[in-house]
């Protein structure tokens, strides 16, 4: 049975996904990185991708964990895994073309992203299952102290067309693990942060704990920013916070809030009551159903977008503001229509297919 907290918790981070994508590709003119609509933005961008794969690292252990318990064989497990990597990659160049940078785009073709550290997620995915809660926190915590060990490794000075770009298979291999946008080290914290929640479903005392702790250690950044006279937060550059490379007081503090809108919305659906605000919230959810779906097609639009916009003027703020909220929002009515006009044509509908045909 799906849980609708998990189903809000997905729709929520792709449509935060959605909002920051499209900040970037329609920024309004005259905005400094210290007006309030830059720090709205960037607020809701540092906590779009971490929500998308914690929430995305707890669908797949909780898959896997099922399969794991019914003593799937060799040739079941590749039945989940293959398909599964497959249509991530593919999807993670889908969106490279559809937003390149010959285009107007961000991306190059060959750029790994948040699809491909999901897709190689979905390889390890089975091993996890059979390693301890115990085993995986400790795991979590070294990924999260991982930027201290890879220093100027993770490639601080590094502008975004760098950090997407790659000559060679080397950079290529460096990009997807340690120096690129998602790169698995430190990123994979998440996938484990998504696998720990979910194993902590029946004790949310111990997940308040880790909220509580984690607010503290939050706290403790934002002091240390000002006793240093640093920003707290900047996407890059000399802050306590920053998410190109993501240093560990992001994956702290970003994990934190993660932890506390899950428990949230949560409400009392795990203990067999309802999820926060009951059926008010219930509209996000086919978002949430179709989060891939939505993440993919949401870039189509921001290609064309790119392409028209290239050369032009910046819009004002207001324009742009109403821009970026109406294409985050019309994702909503969207998904409940597909759902309800078009189940069979979706990005989900084709995974289910190849591993039920297989």
């Amino acid at each position: 049975m799906r849980l609708k907290h998990i189903d809000r918790m997905r729709a929520i981070a792709v449509l935060f996904m959605v909002e920051v994508h499209t900040a970037a590709i329609i920024p309004p003119s005259g905005i400094t990185v210290g007006h309030p609509a830059a720090f709205v933005a960037a607020a809701f961008g540092g906590m779009a991708a971490p929500m998308f794969i914690t929430i995305s690292g707890w669908g797949m252990y909780s898959s896997a964990s099922r399969r794991s318990s019914e003593g799937h064989t060799a040739s079941q497990w590749a039945n989940w895994i293959v398909p599964r990597f497959a249509l991530l990659c593919v999807c993670q160049i889908m969106v490279n073309v559809l937003l390149n940078v010959e285009r107007g785009g961000r991306f190059e073709w060959h750029t790994p992203g948040v699809l491909t550290m999901l897709a190689i997620s979905a390889v390890i995915c089975p091993a996890i299952v059979r390693t301890s809660m115990g085993a995986r926190t400790m795991l979590m915590l070294l990924f999260c102290a991982s930027p201290l060990v890879l220093g100027a490794n993770s490639g601080p000075e590094m502008g975004w067309f760098e950090r997407v770009d790659s000559i060679g298979m080397e950079e290529w291999v460096g990009r997807l693990l340690w120096n690129g946008t998602y790169p698995v080290l430190p990123w994979f914290f998440y996938i484990l942060l998504g696998t720990v929640l979910h194993d902590l479903r029946g004790d949310c005392r111990a997940r308040e704990r880790g909220i509580v702790l984690g607010i503290i250690a939050t706290s403790a950044t934002l002091a240390l920013s000002v006793v240093e006279g640093v920003d707290w937060a900047l996407t890059s550059g000399d802050a306590i916070l920053t998410f190109f490379p993501a240093s560990m007081p992001f994956l702290v503090v970003s994990g934190t809030m993660v932890a506390l809108a899950l428990r949230i919305l949560e409400g009392e659906e795990e203990s067999g009551g309802e999820p926060l605000m009951g059926d008010s919230l219930s509209v996000l959810e086919p978002v949430g159903r179709l989060s891939l779906t939505v993440y993919v097609s949401h870039f189509a639009v921001l290609g064309a977008v790119a392409l028209l916009m290239d050369g032009e003027p910046r819009l004002a703020l207001v324009p742009a503001f109403l821009v970026t909220i109406l294409h985050t929002l019309v994702w909503i009515p969207l998904a409940v229509m597909h759902e309800r006009h078009i189940p069979w044509l979706s990005l989900e509908e084709l995974l289910r297919r190849s591993q039920s045909s297989r």
